[in-house]
């Protein structure tokens, strides 16, 4: 048997790639962000203060620096010369430095320096859609998996069984083993390290429960949606490829919002005022004496191929399903 006489060989096989490269791009860095300045020498940080972009968080891109550096006393003299009683980024970059280069933490110098302007911790955006992430992986998935079944009622046991195991997992996870809460907690945490408001903070973590709640019930509601959508309409079929083809674009869709928000929500902590400005999300930009480079790393490209694989299965499926309706 050819694929040329059973394209649900090719179709399958193209789904298959893709659910391959979705599942690796979950644990992959998928853009990454750096900082140069004059200020941090070559020797210390060789590409500037990076860091990475995951679905689940934000990860230390620094490369290892031998020790003994000159960054810690350049640092001092050079780049930040007021001082916040709550958070002392000279004392935090002598103990990096003292740790050598196995114990540095760029994902914590890059917060120094956005405090000095303002913003809020690396760690406080995208508090939803973080912890989250993996069970919308497991809802594309699940439809994946069903995309690669021709037969309709198999199609609909494999979408019902796999949503349910996909609610059942959120519900246990965020619910049962506590980890919504403990989520908040920390995210409460972060976000007081630098604003000393803590009423104010309560009501952020208050507001992140909230979503977090309509989210997970959105998602069940989705799950539900798909699998009448599958039963009842032919061509609704299609959309198991379609939406989880378009991940590389919901990326830089929540990227570009997020960075948004922290370029335009600055607060009057900074030493250095900077009037709201949208930060890089593609290639470079300049901000104070800092050079900033953004751009997507390999996992971006597995996602890439994502989407190349999806759209050419959905576009085969979409052709037998005319000639199953023309015949």
């Amino acid at each position: 048997m050819t694929t040329g006489k059973n394209p649900n060989l090719l179709i399958g096989g193209l789904t298959l790639i893709a659910l391959v490269a979705m599942i690796a791009a979950y644990f992959a860095p998928i853009w990454w962000v750096s900082l140069t300045a004059p200020n941090y020498p070559k020797d210390a940080f060789p590409d500037g203060i990076r860091i990475h972009f995951h679905f689940d968080g934000v990860y230390n891109g620094c490369k290892a620096a031998g020790k003994g550096s000159r960054m810690a006393s350049e640092i001092i003299q050079k780049d930040l010369s007021h001082e916040d009683e709550r958070y002392n980024p000279i004392t935090d970059a002598k103990k990096d430095i003292d740790k050598g280069a196995e114990g540095l933490d760029c994902v914590h110098e890059m917060n120094t320096i956005n405090h000095y302007v303002g913003m809020f911790p690396i760690a406080t955006g995208a508090p939803v859609e973080k912890p989250l992430a993996k069970f919308f992986f497991g809802f594309f998935a699940v439809m994946m998996l069903a995309f690669m079944v021709t037969n309709r009622k198999l199609r609909l046991v494999v979408l019902s069984a796999g949503f349910a195991a996909v609610a059942a997992w959120t519900i246990v996870d965020q619910y049962v083993l506590g980890h919504l809460a403990s989520h908040v907690t920390a995210y409460v945490n972060e976000a007081g390290t630098f604003f000393k408001e803590p009423d104010k903070i309560k009501v952020w973590g208050d507001n992140v429960t909230l979503i977090s709640n309509i989210v997970i019930v959105g998602l069940i509601v989705a799950m539900i949606v798909v699998v009448l959508g599958v039963w009842k309409i032919r061509q609704f079929e299609l959309l198991l490829a379609l939406v989880p083809g378009l991940l590389p674009i919901f990326f830089v869709i929540e990227y570009s919002a997020w960075l948004w928000f922290f370029g335009h929500n600055l607060h009057p902590w900074g030493a250095f005022t900077v009037k709201p400005f949208m930060p890089t999300v593609l290639g470079e930009g300049k901000v104070a004496q800092f050079s900033t480079y953004s751009y997507p790393y390999w996992g971006y490209a597995l996602l890439v191929v994502v989407f190349v694989c999806l759209m050419l299965a959905l576009l085969l499926r979409r052709k037998q399903l005319r000639e199953s309706a023309a015949a």
